[in-house]
């Protein structure tokens, strides 16, 4: 593997990839022959970010790809909401082209919902964006409700809505937990993904828990993480996630109130290389923080409903021949780059784009362009 170092502006103008030779016969094949098509590597960027090569592109032929800003807003074209169980209701949206290539979008979290500025990644002349929130987040009801709420019951919803808008097979989007998520259930359908863009590697390792809530990442916000910590009387402090849950889970509101505003706080506060306030604001809206803290703290005191810590690295190999991009901040505090870099260990096959001026938050504008790139990139292979 070769680390290729761009020096320019992470707003670089343009970003040049080879796809498909020259005397490339096909122009637009359909979905299962560009998979087949065996892609080589690139080794080119003009931003701020850390390129390494895979396997997956054709070096004698390349494409432009000029476009590192995000989309105008738009707005959805369809709206419903689906039942998935006797318990839960998803709300969902489409947007852009409603003839073109299918993405859906998964959010973070597990808790966090969508938002209108997850559209504008992609280019709305070409895809077809799906956006939903997930059980208990966002618009989706019971809200902050943690009961029938596992990562398998998320990957069959998935499906369900995936055969309910009646879409062959789609890109998979997402970022942090949307990541996790997004690995999860392209191991299970592997025929019905096309493609993986893949932002903030989360594995959900214990390893990766104990950094960020039992004392790792304190050493970088120490400030932020004593409010975190001090919200837990001492004698409890042997596992502040398993503290949390007990608040979190409490019989008085006001309770888990508390326990929701510190635990999305802490999170909040470190997401950014630098801090943005309007992001820890978020912190302050009990209806947001109750389902981002309860469904996240649910998620990781059972680790994640995986049978093993390694389940998503041990299981690489039914997805080894997706086409796929992982953009991953240098200075990710939340979900630091050792997971970024475990799975690109275990997948060379799959693109890694360090950004080194980035944080966690998909809002930071190195991240955001290399996100739009990506789906650039997507579009050549998709036709």
């Amino acid at each position: 593997m070769k680390l290729v170092l761009a020096s320019s502006s992470s707003l670089a103008p343009c970003f040049c990839v080879r796809f498909f030779p020259p005397n490339h016969n096909i122009l637009n094949p359909s979905f299962s022959e560009q998979r087949k098509i065996k892609l080589r590597a690139i080794s080119v960027s003009c931003g701020m970010s850390e390129v390494l090569k895979s396997d997956l592109m054709e070096p004698e032929a390349e494409t432009l790809v000029n476009k590192r800003n995000l989309y105008a807003p738009i707005e959805p074209y369809s709206t419903g909401n689906l039942k998935v169980s006797d318990v839960h209701t998803l709300y969902w949206e489409q947007s852009g082209k409603p003839d073109g290539h299918p993405v859906v979008f998964l959010h973070g979290g597990p808790g966090g919902g969508t938002a209108p500025g997850n559209r504008r990644v992609f280019d709305p002349e070409f895809y077809r964006i799906i956006l939903f929130d997930q059980r208990g987040a966002g618009k989706s009801t019971p809200h902050a409700c943690l009961e029938e709420n596992t990562t398998w019951d998320l990957v069959n919803d998935i499906e369900k809505l995936r055969e309910y808008l009646k879409i062959p097979e789609w890109l998979v989007f997402g970022g942090s937990w949307g990541s996790t998520l997004a690995l999860a259930y392209s191991q299970s359908h592997p025929d019905k993904v096309t493609g993986l863009v893949l932002r903030g590697i989360f594995l959900l390792r214990k390893k990766e828990i104990d950094w960020f809530y039992e004392g790792g990442a304190a050493a970088i916000y120490p400030d932020a993480w004593e409010e975190f910590r001090d919200l837990i009387p001492e004698n409890e402090r042997g596992s502040l996630v398993d503290a949390y849950h007990k608040r979190l889970n409490s019989d008085d509101l006001e309770t888990q109130y508390a326990a929701a505003r510190a635990w999305t706080k802490w999170e909040m506060m470190t997401a950014y290389l630098r801090p943005n306030l309007e992001n820890v604001q978020k912190a302050e809206d009990d209806k947001f923080s109750l389902a981002f803290a309860r469904i996240e703290n649910h998620y990781f005191v059972n680790k994640g409903f995986f049978p093993s810590d390694s389940y998503l690295l041990d299981n690489v190999d039914k997805i080894r021949h997706i086409k796929t991009t992982i953009v991953q901040g240098r200075y990710d505090v939340c979900c630091p780059m050792m997971s970024a870099w475990d799975l690109h260990k275990a997948w060379p096959e799959a693109e890694l784009k360090i950004v080194y001026d980035a944080g966690h938050s998909a809002n930071e504008p190195g991240i955001a362009a290399e996100l739009v790139v990506a789906n650039e990139k997507m579009k050549a292979l998709m036709g």
